[in-house]
């Protein structure tokens, strides 16, 4: 029993030590070099504030917050993330907006690698850049692209806009599927032929398989869609956040 609390004791006493130096995410996350380091996100990373994080291939990177939070724990540091943070926005110091100031002024976000068809985009594939005017349905914010689907190949450098990314597909064309109806507590369903290919949340038209005829659907998930009440409250959902873009 003696042993057992004395190694106890000595496992207690040696926790505080193997804890991570808590850190916090600076409010203006800024690199002046193109490499973007734990020092530079982090306020109090001491010595471990030299360990590189990402390049940054523009005038600003988006970059992981689970990935950051990794590399900055195997580093010695502990940042809790309170802020429940998905992505992490990190852009170009002075010296960089100076050098790219004849490009235009109008921050874009940019691809900062070529994407072929069908391919989803992931935080690093965009990059905040420059540019002398920004696409009328140019996404504000990362995260209305990352996890899309990209409709065509697009190019490494080009700006990017809502209509290049779409949901990814869960029904192919040809695909049969279950179409259901709800009002008022009646529940129906038909099994229907997908005329093309879409993702959730965007439409679908359906041919009836009994009637023939061709009906318009909200696609929700892998071989499901709805029609009616439920279908206009998704079209009212999809048109207010590509108003919000």
């Amino acid at each position: 029993m003696r042993r057992l609390l004395i190694l106890a004791a000595a496992f207690l006493a040696a926790g505080p030590a193997l804890a991570g130096q808590p850190v916090t995410l600076k409010a203006d996350t800024v690199d002046d070099d193109g490499m973007v380091t734990l020092s530079d996100l982090f306020d109090g990373a001491g010595a471990a504030g030299r360990v590189s994080v990402a390049a940054r291939p523009g005038n600003g990177v988006v970059l992981d917050a689970l990935a950051v939070q990794g590399i900055a724990r195997r580093s010695g540091l502990d940042w809790a993330n309170a802020e429940g943070l998905r992505r992490i926005v990190v852009r170009g110091g002075a010296a960089t907006a100076s050098a790219s100031a004849p490009r235009g002024n109008v921050d874009v976000l940019t691809y900062a690698r070529n994407l072929v068809a069908g391919e989803i985009v992931q935080p690093a594939d965009v990059a905040w850049g420059k540019a002398a005017a920004s696409p009328a349905d140019a996404p504000a914010d990362p995260d209305m692209v990352i996890g899309m689907a990209a409709k065509r190949a697009l190019r490494a450098g080009a700006t990017v806009s809502a209509r290049d990314v779409g949901a990814a597909q869960v029904i192919k064309s040809g695909d049969i599927i279950t179409v259901l109806y709800e009002a008022d507590g009646v529940s129906l369903a038909l099994q229907g032929k997908a005329m093309g290919a879409a993702g959730v949340g965007e439409a679908l038209a359906v041919q009836n398989l009994a009637s023939k005829k061709i009906i318009q659907a909200m696609v929700t998930g892998p071989g499901q869609a709805v029609v009616g009440p439920a279908a206009d409250q998704m079209k009212t959902v999809r048109s207010t956040r590509y108003a919000v873009r």
